[in-house]
């Protein structure tokens, strides 16, 4: 069973944590079968995705792994898992500022997000987050993608 998020909710709590690790999301599979719906919705069909006889033989991983950009597009899930952030009128994903991708995702394995509270800034008509975000894989080793994702309530 997973945990709770970490409830954060007012703009003095997320102030409080600035700089510390908050929380940490549910496991996500990234099975074969979403790395191709993935391909399909973003018309990304290298074959390291998704030819898996190529990719054992050609790859340097052994078999098909995840695209970079799907484990991006997991950010918003994994933090709705792992923090609580209360109501706001309206949420957005601004942008990510650092990306990297350290390590790849194979085939079948699992991955979850680790979320710092990097910045508070009240701006004029909302407020903006930086999360530095470290997504790790089951299996341990480097992390499969370390970026500074950047949302603002409103």
């Amino acid at each position: 069973m997973d945990a709770q998020p970490v409830l954060l909710d007012t703009i003095p709590a997320l102030e409080a944590v600035v700089g510390r690790e908050v929380a940490l999301s549910r496991w996500f599979t990234i099975d074969q079968a979403r790395i191709t719906a993935f391909a399909d919705v973003t018309d990304d069909h290298q074959w390291i995705h998704l030819d898996a006889e190529r990719a054992q033989r050609e790859s340097p991983y052994g078999g098909t792994v995840a695209h970079g950009f799907l484990t991006i597009a997991l950010l918003p899930a994994m933090l709705a898992s792992a923090v609580s952030l209360g109501e706001a009128r309206l949420t957005v994903n601004y942008g990510c500022n650092k990306v990297r991708f350290p390590a790849a995702v194979p085939a079948g394995s699992r991955i979850r997000g680790r979320f710092t509270v990097q910045s508070v800034e009240a701006l004029a008509d909302c407020t903006q987050l930086v999360w530095l975000v470290t997504m790790e894989s089951e299996a341990g080793g480097k992390p499969v993608c370390v970026a500074e994702f950047v949302m603002r309530r409103y």
